[in-house]
């Protein structure tokens, strides 16, 4: 093979679509790029000149945050919880100038958040307006993960999303397939031209063999339900052990892993505890959601969301001791007490919504005060049932809940 005959292999290009088209990627031109983070490179240093803003999550991937930094680029936090960036964040972001909006899709690191579809339609509905923005979206977990992908492509005017497959093929595979808009894929390829040329063709057959055998799918498959128990068995090890038993080895011997397959997935103690709190949040709200469907009227939805949220059973009360160690982290950690007071918010967001749909008559101030009071008492009723259950039964629990509603919310 000579010069002349290196580049994009059209094969791996029409794999990809098709891949990218399985998950809702709306058509695009398509290069590649040295994994995603070389893809971010490229497509900021084609757009942006140092000193310009970038909207970048917050709390965010650390190597993203250094690369901002070395191109001299000015990072814009943006919060999130588990549905991904918040809108009013991004809102406000774009209203602080920044030109260019990077956006994880699943697994968001440090926090493992996913863009929800709701979450993506309403931030879709505001990017509309940008059309000069820059929309970057890395899909690193990519085959590995659980949540289907809700992008964002095609938003704004120039986009592209990344997926590399170093997660789920292995990292020393640096390649990651760019998606976008044919001006921002064109600078990407034509920047990639004068430099490092191209990736190389004998790792895109491998990929492309990789994408293709089936016995590699179930492998991959596998490494996920792998991850699925490592996550699963860190919930039951903080619920059993509570924050100081909470150790590699603990995680791993409720996995039935290796303390190595464990340090593989969480870092450290923080990234832990901040993935148990995700998956609690998750929990929570999908019982919520279903809760909340299930309901005749606002006040039977809101009655039903907050005795789904007590702790009367054992399963729940495990559930509250996560809740009780993660909080007693947060004391001694920004970053955790940032998590926390951002599901503990959109908790009570919930409420009062359903506070103001059970009550139209009342004003957004008493809707918002009721809301806080009942919230408390059910987080403080979850507190306390993981140290005496016998005081905090179940039927005491729903008693202190009925009893709120009445005063709180009464019968229009």
């Amino acid at each position: 093979m000579g010069y002349p005959d290196v580049g994009v292999l059209p094969e791996l290009v029409e794999a990809a679509r098709t891949r990218l088209a399985a998950d809702g990627v709306p058509p695009a031109e398509v290069t590649l790029t040295g994994g995603a983070l070389d893809g971010i490179e490229r497509l900021l240093g084609a757009h942006l000149r140092p000193g310009d803003a970038v909207a970048v999550e917050d709390p965010g991937w650390a190597s993203l945050l250094d690369l901002i930094a070395a191109l001299g680029l000015r990072p814009v936090g943006v919060p999130v919880d588990d549905d991904g960036p918040l809108v009013a964040g991004v809102a406000a972001a774009l209203a602080a100038g920044a030109r260019a909006l990077i956006v994880t899709s699943r697994a968001q690191n440090p926090t493992g958040a996913a863009v929800s579809a709701d979450r993506a339609a309403a931030l879709r509905t505001l990017l509309t307006g940008y059309a000069d923005l820059l929309l970057i979206e890395d899909d690193h977990a990519a085959e590995l993960a659980r949540v289907p992908l809700h992008p964002l492509a095609g938003a704004t005017t120039h986009w592209a999303l990344l997926r590399s497959v170093s997660k789920p093929y292995g990292p020393d595979l640096r390649l990651a397939v760019l998606a976008g808009d044919e001006t921002t894929v064109a600078r990407v390829a034509g920047r990639s031209r004068v430099g490092a040329g191209w990736v190389s063709t004998v790792l895109q057959r491998l990929v492309l063999s990789l994408w293709r055998d089936p016995t590699v799918t179930a492998l991959v498959d596998r490494a996920a339900e792998s991850y699925e128990r490592r996550r699963n068995g860190l919930l039951a090890a903080l619920a059993e052990r509570g924050l100081p038993g909470l150790t590699l080895r603990a995680v791993a011997e409720r996995a039935g892993c290796t303390t190595g397959m464990v340090l593989h997935t969480f870092a450290d103690k923080q990234a832990l505890l901040m993935h148990a709190r995700e998956l609690l949040h998750q929990r929570t709200g999908q019982r919520a959601d279903a809760a909340q469907a299930d309901a005749a009227t606002f006040r039977d939805a809101l009655r039903a969301v907050l005795l789904q949220a007590a702790s009367p059973t054992e399963e729940k009360r495990e559930e509250a001791r996560v809740w009780v160690g993660f909080l007693a982290a947060a004391l001694a950690d920004p970053v955790l007490a940032q998590r926390h007071r951002a599901y503990h918010l959109r908790f009570v967001a919930r409420v009062r919504d359903l506070v103001a749909a059970a009550r139209p008559d009342w004003s957004p101030a008493d809707c918002a005060a009721a809301a806080t009071g009942l919230v408390a008492l059910v987080e403080g009723l979850n507190a306390l049932a993981t140290v005496d259950p016998d005081t905090y039964s179940e039927q005491t629990q729903r008693t202190a809940i009925d009893t709120a509603l009445r005063v709180t919310v009464p019968d229009s």
